[in-house]
């Protein structure tokens, strides 16, 4: 026996209770999806700086850039695709909330069973297609056909992963609707 339980009475605390499965999965999926989004919300920075470079090149200097106009175009693109899972993590997707928030708690669970079926079909969609044309795309070095001609396939290779991050937030927001795992996000 320890100081410690001999001055608790020979009683020992039990260990801390682990987190169920289900909580450790969302919270990790939260974590990700914060993560990425934090990191490609700098991507504004980038955009910004190109905007503004092409801009002084173009008035100030008559010297107008090759790289600026899609240098803004495709960042901005995977930036707004991977942003997806982040914004299903704060759910600020487009849903009907007027109709939602009216049903009762028993409704909305089945109405979110019912849905993720669709969900999963477009997730699917972005995954297995997105997959075909990234691979493609960098198989057959595919560029944009542009004077600068960078690569496309790290835009294209973007929707798959997009796709992933937004299947592996909406798995932990079903489980945490359907009361499977906490309610709340530990990162939310």
């Amino acid at each position: 026996m320890t100081d410690a339980e001999r001055a608790a009475g020979g009683r020992s605390d039990p260990p801390p209770a682990r987190a169920p499965l289900a909580d450790r999965f969302c919270d990790a999926v939260d974590r990700l999806n914060f993560w990425v989004g934090r990191f490609w919300a700098l991507a504004i920075f980038v955009v910004t700086f190109a905007v503004l470079y092409e801009v002084v090149a173009r008035t100030a200097f008559g010297r107008p850039t090759l790289w600026s106009n899609e240098t803004t175009v495709y960042v901005s693109a995977v930036a707004y695709l991977i942003g997806g899972g982040y914004a299903l993590l704060y759910r600020r997707h487009v849903r009907i909330d007027l109709v939602y928030d009216r049903l009762s708690p028993r409704t909305r669970a089945r109405l979110d069973v019912v849905t993720f079926a669709f969900f999963l079909i477009y997730v699917g969609g972005l995954v297995w297609v997105g997959t075909t044309m990234g691979w493609t795309s960098f198989t057959q070095s595919e560029g944009t056909g542009t004077p600068w001609n960078p690569p496309i396939w790290p835009v294209k290779l973007a929707i798959p992963i997009a796709g992933a991050l937004l299947l592996l937030q909406g798995i932990a927001n079903l489980l945490r609707d359907l009361g499977v795992a906490r309610r709340q996000s530990r990162t939310a």
